[in-house]
């Protein structure tokens, strides 16, 4: 298969004298998220995303919350693991959209900042990244953070020019010493060839 699709979801409560950090930026607020680790709601739904695309369980397989280790830990190490997970695997992140469902703080002036920093972690373009956020009216979450996120991996192909290069070898591995010699002969008037001059003399320009 050449791609895969994984989804992640995360809640946290609001709790007072906690710092708020949502995917992996310190944010301003009189509370944060409560959690085992650093409660970042985002990061561990796009951690579980990952995970799932490549079916290697969840965030709580790979770290157990009853497990002091990971008490207040920073959630860009799970992120990592999840990174580890899906390059084992032979895929690379395509791309992720997320949606952030709170009433507070504000997300839309700060997305662009998120999103900055969750391509940072992931080792991916910006614009591979989508943060959204949406308000919980009449849901009654209003002390509550939660995260939705889909990631699109794609199957690292291995590059053409190495495949090239295979086929060759194992095609001299074939043939005679005398029939290598003409075929390396071949290919270097082959490269010779293949270098066009250009069509109009660089010199002319000023």
């Amino acid at each position: 298969m050449k791609i895969r699709i994984g989804y992640g979801w995360d809640s946290h409560a609001f709790k007072p004298g906690v710092p708020l950090r949502i995917g992996g930026l310190a944010i301003e607020h009189p509370e944060g998220l409560a959690g085992h680790s650093d409660g970042d709601v985002l990061l561990h739904a796009i951690t579980d995303a990952l995970l799932g695309a490549v079916s290697a369980g969840d965030i709580g397989s790979f770290f157990p919350p009853g497990d002091a280790r990971w008490k207040g830990a920073d959630s860009a190490i799970f992120l990592n693991i999840a990174l580890e997970e899906i390059q084992n695997a032979g895929y690379r992140i395509a791309n992720v959209d997320t949606t952030l469902v709170l009433a507070a703080p504000k997300i839309a002036p700060i997305a662009g900042e998120i999103r900055e920093r969750v391509a940072s972690l992931l080792d991916i373009p910006p614009g591979d990244v989508s943060i959204k956020a949406k308000t919980p009216e009449g849901l009654g979450l209003d002390h509550v953070a939660q995260a939705h996120a889909v990631v699109l991996l794609e199957r690292v192909e291995e590059n053409n020019d190495v495949r090239v290069m295979h086929a060759e070898i194992d095609e001299t591995m074939s043939v005679g010493a005398d029939e290598i010699d003409e075929m390396l002969k071949e290919m270097s008037r082959g490269r010779k060839s293949a270098v066009k001059k250009p069509a109009f003399d660089t010199e002319d320009f000023t």
